[in-house]
């Protein structure tokens, strides 16, 4: 416990903003009038109630600066620098909400992120050199930002996670609530439409020096010093986990000792197993829906 609780704290304070008690929009999952988008036992709620999410956040913004309209967003209209654990706790917030909320606050949720979006506005140079106009509620970056995620959650947690009740397509399937939420005209329903749809993407990603920059900083985030060997660990793992045209394009490599891969998944499997003990087994937002459903007779 000597180690475990500073861990805890440091963890808590990362990724919920606090290190003591739960945070207002947390306990407010518990409020509602219906059980919510997704319930115990769908495909949503394994995938995201597992430690894989950690290592698929950094899988989905690392897939997301590829396209450089969604990156222009990120640089041009974020403090991601300045704040990015703030960033990142807004993230958690709306997926959270959309996973555990009832329908209500998953759509206002939903709603305050796309009013957010509607002034993130610019231009940016496309893989094919022309200058375009771009607005993060652009079906198309909206679309991206969705391929991403599911693509992030979906192969972080079959690699690191345990069954998902129903099998991948079960999870496209269901998320696809979530692109809907967020503008996105028709998301995938399927493990290979999601394939298909990023591959459709292929020829209008692009690396460079923004791209080369955000990666530096993914790779040497500014987090407590703690939390920073188990960060390096899952870093690399995401990095060896990606397909080889992503990794190109992010000017990364797989990790080797000169001709011998190392073995990182394990290592990242490790890491999350020393965080889970540390957060636990079910988290706030999960216990807060519960309370909902068990309030509603269907739990």
């Amino acid at each position: 416990m000597d180690l475990i609780a500073p861990l805890q704290n440091r963890l808590r304070v990362t990724f919920a903003g606090q290190a003591d008690g739960v945070p207002a929009w947390e306990l407010a999952l518990a409020d509602g009038d219906d059980a919510g988008h997704f319930r115990p036992g769908s495909a949503v709620w394994a995938v995201h109630g597992s430690m894989a999410t950690i290592p698929a956040g950094i899988r989905a913004l690392l897939t997301q600066a590829l396209h450089p309209g969604a990156l222009a967003g990120v640089v041009e209209h974020s403090d991601y620098r300045a704040d990015p654990l703030g960033r990142l706790a807004g993230t958690i917030r709306w997926i959270f909400t959309v996973t555990y909320g009832d329908t209500a606050a998953a759509r206002r949720a939903s709603a305050y992120v796309r009013r957010l979006h509607e002034s993130v506005r610019g231009t940016y140079v496309a893989a094919d050199g022309t200058e375009r106009l771009y607005c993060a509620n652009d079906p198309e970056l909206a679309e991206w930002v969705h391929l991403a995620f599911t693509d992030a959650f979906l192969r972080c947690h079959q690699r690191w996670g345990g069954e998902i009740p129903g099998g991948p397509d079960a999870y496209v399937r269901e998320w696809a609530v979530a692109g809907e939420l967020m503008g996105v005209a028709d998301p995938p329903r399927s493990e290979a439409e999601l394939d298909g749809r990023l591959h459709a993407f292929r020829d209008r990603l692009t690396g460079g020096p923004r791209v080369d920059d955000v990666v530096g900083f993914l790779r040497r985030p500014p987090l407590d010093p703690m939390l920073l060997p188990g960060y390096r660990a899952l870093f690399a793992a995401v990095a060896d986990s990606l397909p080889p045209d992503r990794l190109d394009l992010l000017g990364l490599q797989r990790s080797r000792l000169g001709p011998v891969p190392l073995p990182t998944g394990r290592a990242a499997g490790l890491t999350l197993a020393v965080v889970g003990r540390a957060l636990g087994e079910t988290g706030p937002s999960e216990a807060a829906a519960r309370r909902r459903l068990a309030r509603l007779g269907v739990l």
